[in-house]
């Protein structure tokens, strides 16, 4: 799995002219997800991503991780996240995995997060044509991979 972390001011996605979900602080991840992951990969991301410290305490130092802030989430499926760009100018997308493969784990993720933040996450929707809208708070943008585990 590949997460994208924009630490935000306000962020949303639209689907169809609805929105879907918006939050006013916090964090926007887009998620790709591959056949290779697993359920191990899921919850190490989730523990990750509840725990990242990049929000400001009272001295102006990133220490406070999202519970610390009252943040929320608002969490978005991104095959691309997984675009292969070895050949050629069209990205390949062989490792993002399929919708029977990564529905569940994102369905997954979304309880996850949800449970450990002690609120509901917001969502876009899987496979939808999404436009999402974000003030990037920094800016900070933190990528992690499960397979890396930097």
């Amino acid at each position: 799995m590949r997460a994208v972390l924009q630490r935000v001011t306000q962020a949303s996605c639209t689907v169809d002219g609805e929105i879907t979900g918006a939050i006013e602080g916090g964090f926007l991840v887009l998620l790709g997800i591959e056949d290779a992951d697993q359920a191990e990969d899921l919850e190490w991301l989730a523990q990750k991503i509840i725990g990242m410290r990049v929000f400001n305490d009272e001295n102006g130092m990133m220490n406070k991780a999202l519970a610390d802030v009252g943040g929320d989430i608002l969490l978005i499926s991104q095959f691309t996240l997984f675009a292969s760009t070895k050949k050629g100018n069209r990205p390949g997308f062989t490792r993002a995995a399929r919708p029977d493969v990564a529905i569940p784990l994102y369905e997954k993720m979304i309880e996850k997060l949800s449970a450990l933040l002690g609120k509901k996450v917001k969502t876009g929707i899987f496979g939808a044509d999404m436009k999402i809208a974000l003030l990037n708070d920094g800016p900070v943008t933190i990528l992690i991979d499960t397979k890396d585990k930097e």
